[in-house]
Parts: structure tokens; sequence; C-alpha cells
């Protein structure tokens, strides 16, 4: 405890910081495995325990470290031509994000990911959105205008590679080099802003050291699973907090009337 005590920034005691240490391992790990989950689980944790200032730029750069793991072990299945279109999209969506970085309603942005991810993995498909440039450009826009207010917009990548009908490795190689390149773009932006990333960087590198062993750990089990199963996992996952999603913003709806 007094070895995460000396990680932790002031006002987060060593409890909560061997919490969101051992939280990163496990979350890396479940993403590494289906491709998602494991940033909006991470991100549940550390609203739960972190100072609610400090939650989305923190989180940014933990996910930026556990996807890069990921893409380290993984970086041979990536589409290129698709992470190429999402991060111009990218680019824009975090430049955009960045300069109207104010206190949005939350419990809107929660129920409008949730809705998106649901209609992407189950409703009809419009002529749109199918697999090609534009959805891969529109995908990162939105889902890098987003993340700078919400956090974890994992699930709305997934939902574009969803689409796409990759392998299970190729699937879970391009989602980790998107959300590299998101998360990347994040963390300029929020140092732009202002936030003292300084103050955070002990913790940081333990959070992102649990994360590399978690992702290996994941990729592992991802590389023995069969197909069939990947899909239905990936599939459930992607159900699983589209209905989460849903539920927090109308419980912050209820909470705030």
């Amino acid at each position: 405890m007094d070895l995460l005590g000396s990680f932790a920034p002031e006002g987060v005691s060593p409890l909560i910081a061997a919490t969101i240490v051992a939280a990163s391992f496990f979350t890396s790990a479940l993403t590494a495995s289906f491709g998602l989950g494991g940033g909006l689980a991470l991100l549940a944790i550390m609203s739960a325990l972190l100072p609610p200032l400090a939650v989305i730029p923190v989180h940014g750069v933990a996910q930026l470290g556990s996807n890069m793991s990921r893409f380290m072990l993984q970086w041979r299945a990536v589409d290129w031509p698709i992470v190429l279109w999402f991060t111009l999209g990218a680019a824009i969506g975090a430049f955009a994000g960045g300069r109207l970085y104010v206190a949005l309603p939350e419990a809107l942005l929660k129920a409008g990911v949730g809705a998106f991810v649901l209609f992407a993995v189950w409703g009809p498909k419009p002529k749109g959105f199918a697999p090609g440039a534009k959805t891969f450009l529109f995908t990162g826009a939105a889902s890098s205008f987003l993340t700078m207010f919400f956090g974890a917009t994992g699930p709305i990548v997934a939902s574009m590679l969803s689409v796409a009908k990759l392998e299970k490795l190729k699937t879970v190689a391009t989602h980790a080099a998107c959300m590299v390149t998101q998360h990347g773009l994040k963390t300029l932006a929020f140092g732009f802003l202002g936030f003292a990333f300084a103050d955070w960087a002990l913790l940081i590198l333990a959070i992102v050291a649990a994360g590399f062993f978690g992702a290996w750990s994941g990729t592992a089990l991802l590389k023995a699973m069969p197909e069939a199963r990947f899909r239905q996992g990936f599939h459930a996952i992607l159900t699983f907090f589209g209905v989460y999603l849903i539920a927090a913003a109308l419980w912050s709806a209820v909470r705030t009337d």
C-alpha cells in the first residue's frame, strides 16, 4: 500500500490507487479478448473513485496505454485502410470536441451512444452504413467528438467493425489501432486545455503497466477462442453496453429531476 500510495496523486488514497491498477489489468484483458468492454468498465470504476474533473483525461491516457499494448501484440492483423480513414475523421472530431469542451448533458450523450450501438448491432442497416471510407471517416469523427465528453466510445468503433465483418483477430487488432489514434488525439487535446497530467503521471504509469499484462493475457485467450464463440461474445458485449448506457442515462435523468 505504501508503494501505491507514492504513485497516487494528492486526494487519492492507496486503496483507491490499488483498486484502479487492478481494474486496469482485468478490463484490459477483457478488451483484448473481445475487442471492447474494458474501456467502459474502467470508466465506470474511475467515475466512482476519482475526482470528476480527472476521470476523462486520466481514463483517456490509461486507454491509450492499454490499446497500445493490444496494438503492439496484434499489429500484424490490423486492417490499415480502415485505420487511415478512421484517423482522418478522428482528427476532425477531436479538434471540434476540444473547442466545444463544455458541460453538455451527460445523460443525453449516454443514451445517444447506447441507442447507436444497439441499432448498429441489431437494427436494419441504412444504405450509407456499410463498409467503406465514408463509414470509417464518419465513425472516427463522431466517436472522437463524443469521447471528449463521454470518455469510452469503444462500442461505437466496435459497431463500425461489426459491419465490416472482419475475422476475430483482425477485428480486435483494428479496433486497437483505431482507439490508439483516438485516445492519443484526446490526450493531446486535454493537454492543450491545461489538464495537469504531470500530477497523475506515476499512477497512470502503473495503470498502463497493469494494462499491458492484461492485454497479453487477453490476447492469448483470443487466439485460442473459436471464431463462432468470439462472434457471439462480441455481439453480446456490444448489446450489454448499449443497454447499460441507456439505463445509466435514464438513471442520471431521474436523479437530477
